[in-house]
């Protein structure tokens, strides 16, 4: 079940939990990408809120927004680079995506597996996905309070089956999110703090987010003719036996 776009808009740009919840999760992002100059940059799902650092730079940044989901302009007060889109058949080529972040995307899909094979499809050679749900350990997961607390969230094994089960290469992960989902004026006031130790006792508190970041993974040509190359690699410094004689 997707999430309406004026209640995930609302949540990150007019509320001051959802403002400290894109803080930190924006933070993470960045030690995973610190840049992408000259790169095209994009956001499925709801991730604009993660893309802003790199408008500066990136060649393209493109927000694509479910069809059930809904979608705003964005970025405001610059040109739009938002998308509306189906699922799983998005309006960009094969191979041309350097850096693909999911948010409010995988957890919410009704078809998660045919999601995951279009994000494959546009993901270029040597680029980077980062897969960004609610972690099914965390306090944010159990709140409906926040746009983690829908669909299905997921622990690090799971999310990691499902990405190697449709041919990605997980290479990083991180949790994030370590305050308590909470309005009340102590934990706004003391997210940071909460932020910064979970990082440190990350074994023993369980952040709210977990990121997983994948690369594709692209299998070798199988058959005959490459397992009999294989099988015998040197047979091509045999010398070649003598021409038959034509017959007169």
């Amino acid at each position: 079940m997707h999430l309406d776009v004026q209640d995930l808009r609302n949540f990150y740009y007019r509320s001051r939990l959802g403002r400290a919840a894109q803080k930190a999760v924006r933070e993470e992002v960045l030690r995973f990408w610190p840049e992408a100059q000259g790169q095209t940059v994009v956001g499925y799902g709801f991730a604009v809120p993660f893309l802003r650092p790199y408008l500066a730079d990136a060649r393209r940044v493109i927000g694509l927004m479910p069809g059930p989901q809904g979608v705003i302009g964005w970025p405001q007060g610059m040109p739009n680079v938002s998308v509306l889109c189906e699922e799983t058949c998005w309006p960009l080529d094969t191979g041309r995506v350097d850096k693909l972040l999911v948010m409010h995307g995988l957890e919410t899909s009704e078809n998660p597996g045919a999601l995951l094979e279009e994000c494959w499809r546009v993901l270029g050679p040597g680029g980077s996905a980062l897969f960004m749900v609610p972690n099914r350990a965390g306090l944010w997961s159990r709140s409906d309070k926040t746009p983690f607390g829908y669909g299905r969230p997921y622990s690090q094994s799971q999310l990691e089956s499902q990405l190697r089960l449709h041919s990605f290469l997980p290479i990083g992960h991180a949790t994030t999110l370590y305050q308590p989902p909470s309005q009340l004026r102590f934990w706004r006031r003391t997210a940071g703090m909460w932020e910064s130790l979970g990082g440190r006792f990350s074994m023993v508190v369980a952040g709210g987010v977990l990121l997983v970041e994948a690369t594709k993974r692209v299998q070798a040509p199988s058959g005959p003719g490459l397992r009999e190359t294989v099988r015998r690699p040197l047979q091509v410094l045999k010398p070649a036996g003598k021409p038959e004689a034509k017959p007169v």
